[in-house]
């Protein structure tokens, strides 16, 4: 009776599955496609074949937002692996209250990014909340140019990245902390070692395969930043759009009556390609650390 049924699962998976496809194999395959093409937003365009790749490889504006990306990446990655495990680590302590701080630090997530970026800046422009208490403190002589600067415009967007997702990834690392066993800390604690020795000694390494997983979200995330940098820039990405993203170019090019979309197609190729990079990599050092654990 079980075997004539085989059919029953499928059949609860096929309205996932159908708009699964429409929604996302679907898109992905007509990427693909037009990728190759010279595909204009009014529709069109004929086969060209490497064309597009060809004129990444000699496009200064693809290669800045792809370094702005890598940078990106470089900063926003290490600290949201590291810092949420520390809040976590914090938080992680029974007392009175408790929970109201873990609710506390883990609102920005739920709140919109656009709004996020807003709020961030309205306290970092020129006559914002954080330049007045410089000014004031006499840190500086003058407000700094947190939103009309390239360079602080991109590190500015970074800390708001960290700062929204620093609950999102604090409620991973709870999750994985509650599964440190007791008995570890306990036998560290009787040997003599410190809080900070304890850290380092039982709980990092018990928990090194959800840092790992972190890492794989935040990257991923990462490459795909831009509603931080669209908001923050007021839509311009800074002097010269010098602090563009990847994905900010990729709107850029294809957006509008002359967009490009079979060029903008070829650059979220290689997008995708890139990400699926990040999480082939984070799944095979996953497995090299299990095989070295066992």
């Amino acid at each position: 009776m079980i075997g004539r049924r085989w059919y029953v699962p499928w059949l609860f998976l096929t309205p996932a599955l159908i708009v699964t496809a429409a929604m996302t194999w679907g898109p992905l395959a007509n990427t693909g496609v037009l990728a190759f093409t010279d595909a204009q937003a009014l529709g069109g365009g004929e086969f060209t074949g490497l064309a597009n790749f060809s004129r990444l490889a000699h496009d200064d504006q693809f290669f800045r937002a792809l370094g702005n990306t890598a940078l990106y990446l470089a900063v926003v990655v290490p600290a949201l692996v590291l810092l949420p495990l520390l809040l976590a680590q914090l938080v992680h302590t029974k007392l009175p209250g408790i929970g109201a701080f873990r609710a506390v630090f883990y609102s920005p997530v739920i709140a919109s990014m656009v709004v996020v970026g807003l709020i961030w800046s309205w306290l970092l422009s020129s006559d914002g909340l954080v330049n007045a208490v410089l000014l004031k403190l006499r840190v500086v002589a003058e407000p700094l140019p947190f939103l009309t600067d390239s360079t602080l415009l991109l590190l500015s967007c970074m800390l708001v990245t960290v700062w929204k997702g620093l609950g999102y990834y604090m409620v991973i690392y709870l999750a994985a902390l509650a599964n440190v066993p007791g008995e570890l800390h306990e036998a560290a604690r009787v040997d003599g070692a410190g809080a900070v020795r304890r850290f380092r000694s039982v709980t990092v390494p018990t928990v090194r395969p959800t840092m790992l997983l972190v890492g794989t979200l935040a990257a991923i995330s990462a490459t795909k930043v831009f509603a931080e940098i669209y908001v923050m820039s007021s839509g311009t990405a800074g002097p010269g759009g010098q602090a563009k993203s990847i994905v900010y170019y990729i709107r850029e090019v294809g957006l509008g009556v002359d967009g490009e979309i079979g060029y903008a197609s070829a650059m979220s190729l290689v997008l995708f390609v890139g990400t699926l990079g990040l999480s082939v990599l984070a799944l095979v050092l996953r497995r090299r650390g299990e095989r070295s654990e066992a």
